[in-house]
């Protein structure tokens, strides 16, 4: 199964310079350009274009929460909120009491083309500092540059990415500069992130906290799309699959799957197993992954490898809809099946692309141990708005790029081959919805399934292995048994896959 992420930003974010743009269906909070917090109001200023920049040309009434910053590897692409106090809640902003600096570059040895200055606001009673200040001069700025947030309308931020530091990659010991995230993510979250970054300077002398998010204390979800609003953003965004030239196991649908012979068993009664209908509705429902039961292929070999190959022509995406980041993001998780994986079994794997108000802003890749997460000036598209997925041949990982990528250590690893053959699936097309947070929407009976899509054991990998190493020189033997050891279970096909419910992203974030 393959999941695509799309996190549509309801705030203006006019700072995306990577834009990609489709005529929005607007209705009810849905990509108004603002959302009101509960009494704080946030919007996405003007884009510079700048290492460090600081927002400007505000809209009317909107102020300053924190600078920018990215890498100067990639093309200028990111945002960053702007806010203003709510009618109900005039005091939910205020002006700093001073700063504390908290890196300057006027003793490094590095290129540049002033010296530069971070400062930190230091907060008044009962308010937070959500971002900070940069300058080129040694002089505190204006106090009226930057506003700081009520404490009840923040919450605790951390390290999301590294950007940048004094060396090519993270230094405990110096300066490096991240992005920030909300520290507690998820459909229940109510975390804001506000596009600024975070400092982190070990060797520094400032003894200062870190800035904070944003918090919507309204928990409402008026700023969610609508049925149509949906269609769009899926008929917009949606990825474009390439599958290997050499791939045999290609997706279908679930209810095919079913159909063509899938199978429930139960322990104790494993000689007895049943036919699936159709919908599914014959499948257990809720409980927990026990090992009571468990799905498998046909028994009979014809129809067996029938149902490996999959039925590319009529496979359709399953889309869920919901709420991020204080309900200010909509993720669209599309989920593809596959009902065999290489020499193991059914196989769930997922994609997840991340939307501004005008256009895509990240793309996270799935794959067997994790992902990648990149943003959209990385990322491959095709007819206009879609991103690009490489499934791996056989593991059906998704990568962003055709080639060879090793899970393990160095030249040593197991093997994810993609290219761009012949077959490909835009996932828009015949893409169904399956669930969404926040309307009330009849799920399918196999969504509540939350036992294993495959057996416990489809695959003796360790035979294999053992065939492998007798054949190795000693020093390979542990170089391979490292690379096994480090490779998750669903790979090496130990136990089967479980649905999409049962994922941590289903109610959660994909990326963590």
């Amino acid at each position: 199964m393959f999941l695509s992420r799309s996190v549509i930003r309801s705030v203006d974010v006019t700072l995306i310079v990577h834009a990609f743009m489709f005529n929005m269906i607007l209705g009810g909070g849905f990509a108004t350009g603002t959302i009101d917090l509960g009494g704080l109001e946030v919007c996405g200023p003007d884009n510079l274009g700048a290492t460090f920049y600081e927002p400007s040309s505000m809209p009317d009434g909107f102020f300053v929460l924190g600078h920018y910053s990215q890498c100067n590897n990639k093309p200028l692409f990111g945002w960053v909120l702007g806010a203003k106090p709510g009618a109900s809640d005039p005091l939910s902003l205020a002006i700093p009491t001073g700063y504390s600096l908290i890196w300057t570059s006027e003793a490094q040895k590095i290129k540049q083309d002033d010296n530069g200055y971070i400062w930190l606001p230091v907060a008044p009673d009962g308010y937070k500092p959500v971002g900070y200040i940069v300058t080129t001069s040694p002089e505190k700025p204006s106090l009226e540059r930057i506003r700081c947030v009520r404490s009840d309308y923040t919450e605790i931020a951390e390290f999301d990415r590294w950007i940048w530091g004094l060396k090519n990659e993270i230094d405990p010991k110096g300066l490096n500069v991240y992005r920030s995230r909300p520290k507690d993510r998820g459909v229940q979250a109510m975390g804001v992130s506000t596009g600024s970054f975070m400092v982190q300077n070990t060797g520094g002398s400032a003894d200062v906290s870190l800035p904070y998010c944003l918090k919507n204390t309204k928990n409402t979800l008026l700023a969610m799309p609508m049925p149509n609003q949906i269609n769009a953003l899926i008929n917009a965004y949606s990825p474009i699959i390439y599958f290997h030239p050499d791939e045999k196991y290609l997706p279908s649908t679930i209810n095919w799957y079913f159909q063509n012979g899938a199978l429930l068993y139960q322990k104790g009664l494993e000689n007895s197993p049943s036919p699936i209908e159709p919908d599914g509705s014959n499948l257990p429902q809720g409980g927990s992954d026990d090992g009571s039961y468990w799905l498998d292929l046909p028994i009979d070999n014809s129809a067996k490898e029938k149902v490996k190959k999959g039925d590319l022509d009529s496979a359709n995406a399953y889309f869920h809809v919901k709420p991020m980041f204080g309900a200010t993001f909509t993720d669209i998780a599309i989920w593809v099946f596959y009902p065999f994986n290489g020499p193991a079994r059914a196989k769930l794997e997922f994609l997840t692309i991340s939307l501004g108000k005008i256009g895509l802003k990240s793309v996270y890749f799935s794959e067997h141990s994790g992902g990648t997460l990149l943003d959209a000036s990385q990322v491959e598209f095709e007819k206009g708005n879609k991103p690009v997925a490489y499934a791996s041949l056989n593991g059906h990982a998704f990568y962003s790029k055709p080639g060879l990528v090793l899970q393990g250590n160095g030249r040593n690893g197991i093997r994810n081959d993609t290219a761009k053959g012949k077959a490909v699936m835009d996932t828009g097309v015949r893409a169904v919805v399956v669930s969404v947070n926040h309307l009330t929407l009849v799920e399918p009976p196999w969504l509540n399934y939350s036992r294993k899509w495959g057996p416990k054991l489809s695959y003796d990998i360790a035979k294999e292995i053992e065939k492998v190493k007798k054949v190795l020189p000693g020093r390979l033997k542990e170089v391979l048994e490292r690379i096994v050891n480090g490779v998750p279970n669903e790979v090496l096909g130990e136990e089967g896959p479980s649905g999409p419910k049962m994922k941590n992203n289903w109610s959660g974030d994909e990326k963590y």
